[in-house]
């Protein structure tokens, strides 16, 4: 008996789940993420979420909007469902793709070539300011179609605050440059976010599957082929030729299908893991500024007292929201809370 339990004890010892201490052994403690991988994990999310932007400027510049983000979600999201099948997902039935692929088309199609097609006449800067506002829209048509309950003072006060930057936003100042034309590209990415925003609200109220990975990657494949499907329609297709890409907008595609799209959703869902909520969604506050700053940098945006004075506002009115938010998550039971926001990460 002693033999087999020695011979037990030496077997769990090789395998790492008990330390022998004192002669005694005992059970390890999980360890926890490295330094390294948090960190690695939140510049991405942080830094490559707020490039995006950026990113899908230099892509329309010789590649059709819808064109672009078709490829680009196709792509991704059949990377992502062969990687999550190869780690033993099981196969969506055909009836599964019904939700997916409606989510899909309005996230994707509605959001994404909204923004693309707007970008080639808004700066990338202005455009992500504009998509901060996601959380507003959210915050919203969730207590229209009766989600949420009456809104804390201090999410109605965000609400107000948020909005107010965006009118601060349109201000002549802003849109000097370019004329009605620049007006028009931020109504398009406010159309855009507000789709965005219905079809997260949609995505609560429906089942999806089990599975995160595999579920975005059903919606980045069905809206990437409505994307594609549009391109089509509007003759984007007809008129385009691969060889007019220039090297700038084949590496801004690479890097969107990449780092994007890859790269970036998986440390998100990696976070989630191992990082509190709060903590993650800390890119919504850091994303708009770090592509303001770069369009700046590297593509010569300007960067006005009105440009800086908005940013600030909007980015004060989301916080309100969101700490208003966590006094509904945190209420008295048989109040409703809110419910995680999913694909967050898409929106760029």
């Amino acid at each position: 008996m002693r033999d087999a339990r020695d011979s037990t004890i030496r077997s769990l010892l090789r395998s790492g789940e008990i330390a022998d201490i004192g002669g005694r052994p005992r059970k390890l403690q999980p360890r926890g993420p490295s330094t390294a991988g948090l960190v690695t994990a939140f510049a991405a999310i942080y830094l490559v979420w707020g490039s995006t932007y950026l990113a899908i400027r230099y892509a329309v510049e010789t590649i059709p909007p819808l064109l672009m983000m078709g490829v680009r979600h196709v792509s991704a999201g059949a990377v992502l469902y062969a990687w999550a099948r190869w780690r033993g997902t099981r196969a969506p039935r055909w009836r599964e793709w019904v939700h997916p692929a409606l989510i899909g088309a309005v996230l994707f199609l509605g959001g994404h070539g909204s923004l693309a097609w707007a970008e080639q006449r808004v700066p990338s800067g202005i455009a992500a300011l504009l998509v901060a506002t996601l959380p507003m829209w959210i915050v919203v048509l969730a207590r229209m179609a009766g989600a949420e309950r009456k809104l804390s003072r201090t999410a109605v006060a965000g609400l107000v605050l948020g909005f107010a930057g965006v009118g601060v936003l349109f201000g002549p100042d802003a849109w000097r440059h370019n004329g009605e034309l620049n007006l028009l590209g931020a109504l398009a990415v406010l159309g855009g976010t507000f789709l965005w925003a219905a079809g997260t609200i949609y995505m609560r109220s429906v089942k999806m599957p089990e599975s995160a990975v595999i579920s975005s990657a059903m919606q980045m494949l069905a809206g990437g082929v409505s994307l594609l499907i549009a391109a089509t329609l509007t003759r984007e297709t007809a008129t385009f030729h691969w060889a007019a890409v220039t090297a700038r907008s084949w590496l801004a595609l690479a890097y969107l299908m990449v780092f994007g799209s890859i790269v970036a959703f998986t440390a998100y869902n990696w976070l989630h893991t191992v990082a509190p909520p709060s903590r993650v969604s800390t890119y919504a506050y850091v994303n708009p500024a770090v592509a303001v700053l770069l369009g700046w940098m590297l593509a010569g945006e300007p960067i006005g007292v009105v440009t800086v004075a908005a940013m600030i506002i909007i980015l004060l009115g989301v916080a309100l929201v969101n700490a208003g938010q966590k006094k509904e998550e945190h209420a008295p039971a048989g109040t409703n809370g809110n419910a995680q926001c999913e694909e967050e990460e898409a929106v760029a």
